[in-house]
C-alpha cells in the first residue's frame, strides 16, 4: 500500500510539473503583455515591467517561477492591487466551498432518493419522470439553467436574489444550476444499480422472510446499490468546487471563478497560473482519495500496482 501511495504521489508531483510548465509557456506565447492594454506613461509601464521580472529572459522568468513554486511562492497579482495570489485564493476560495459543499450535498441526497424511488416504481409514472428529469440535467448546460433561474425565480417572481451570496436563500438557485448535471448522473447511477440489486437472490431470500420493504431496501439494497455513487463522489467533488467559474459570475459571488475569470480576461499572469495550479491540486488530491479507496476497497488495484513496479 505504501509503494502504492508512493508511486500515485509521484505522479500528482509529475503532473503539476508539466501543468506549471505548459500553464507558463502559453502565457508567453500569447502575444503581448498585462500592461499593454493600459493607457500609462511609458516610464511606469518599463518600472511595471521590472517589478514583475517581464523585461527578463523567458527561460530566466520560467526559472525564477520555478523556485517560486519550489518554495510555495504563487508571487503577487499583476492587477489586483498588487495583492498576494495566495492571499486571493484564500480570501475567494471560501465562497466557492461553502457552495460546493452544499451541492455536493443536495447532489448526493436528491440524486440517491431519485435514483431509488425510480428503481422501486420501475416502468411506472415516477420511473419515467425520473428519466425524464435525468436526461435534461444531463443536457442542459449549467449556465443555460442560471439564467433561466435568474429570469422566472429572480425577475419574473422575485422569489430569490440573483446576485450575490449574502443569506441562506442565495444559495439556492446556485446550487440548483450546480447540482443539475450531478444530480441526473448520480440518479442515473442509482436507479441501474439498484435495479440489478433488487433482483439478487438474497433480496428474494429476505423478502421470502417477510422481512418489511423498507428493512430490505435500506439494509441490503442501498447498501450494494450505492456503491457506483461512492465511485462517483470523488471526481464529482473535484468538478463542482473547480467547475463552478461560470455559475459564480452568472450570480456575482466572489468567488474563485469569477477571479478566475477576471485574471484570464485581464491578462494576469501570475493569478491565471497560481489559480489553474490550485484548481488541479484540488483535482488531483480527489482523485488520488478516491484511488486510495480503491486500493482498499478492490485488492486488485494493490496487485496491479505491484506488477507495474
Amino acid at each position: 500500500m505504501a509503494r502504492f501511495i508512493a508511486r500515485k504521489f509521484i505522479n500528482i508531483l509529475l503532473s503539476l510539473f508539466v501543468l506549471a510548465t505548459a500553464t507558463f509557456w502559453l502565457m508567453k506565447i500569447v502575444p503581448g503583455n498585462p500592461f499593454l492594454s493600459e493607457k500609462m506613461p511609458v516610464r511606469i509601464r518599463e518600472s511595471l515591467m521590472a517589478y514583475y521580472g517581464l523585461n527578463k529572459p523567458i527561460w530566466e522568468q520560467y526559472l525564477v517561477y520555478l523556485n517560486n513554486l519550489i518554495h510555495f511562492n504563487l508571487g503577487t497579482s499583476m492587477k489586483s492591487q498588487y495583492q498576494s495570489v495566495t492571499g486571493i485564493i484564500s480570501d475567494s476560495f471560501v465562497y466557492s466551498l461553502q457552495l460546493g459543499i452544499v451541492a455536493i450535498v443536495v447532489s448526493v441526497v436528491v440524486g440517491v432518493g431519485l435514483g431509488m424511488a425510480a428503481a422501486m416504481y420501475h416502468r411506472r409514472l415516477i420511473d419515467k419522470a425520473a428519466i425524464i428529469l435525468a436526461v435534461l440535467g444531463i443536457s442542459v448546460p449549467n449556465f443555460v439553467i442560471a439564467s433561466m433561474l435568474q429570469y422566472f425565480l429572480g425577475v419574473r417572481i422575485p422569489l430569490f436574489a440573483v446576485q450575490g451570496l449574502d443569506g441562506p436563500l442565495d444559495f439556492v438557485l446556485p446550487v440548483i444550476s450546480l447540482s443539475a448535471l450531478p444530480i441526473a448522473f448520480i440518479a442515473r447511477l442509482t436507479r441501474s444499480s439498484m435495479l440489478e440489486v433488487l433482483t439478487a437472490d438474497y433480496i428474494r431470500t429476505a423478502k421470502a422472510k417477510g422481512m418489511p420493504g423498507y428493512a430490505i431496501i435500506v439494509r441490503h439494497g442501498l447498501r450494494n446499490g450505492i456503491l457506483p455513487v461512492v465511485t462517483y463522489i470523488g471526481p464529482m467533488t473535484a468538478n463542482i468546487i473547480t467547475g463552478s467559474v461560470v455559475v459564480e459570475e452568472i450570480f456575482g459571488i466572489p468567488g474563485l471563478g469569477k477571479f478566475f475569470t477576471d485574471s484570464v480576461l485581464n491578462r494576469d499572469y501570475t493569478l491565471i497560473m497560481g489559480i489553474t495550479l490550485f484548481y488541479a491540486i484540488i483535482l488531483m488530491l480527489a482523485r488520488f482519495l478516491t484511488d486510495v479507496a480503491y486500493a482498499f476497497i478492490d485488492p486488485r488495484i494493490k496487485l496491479q500496482a505491484r506488477e507495474g513496479g
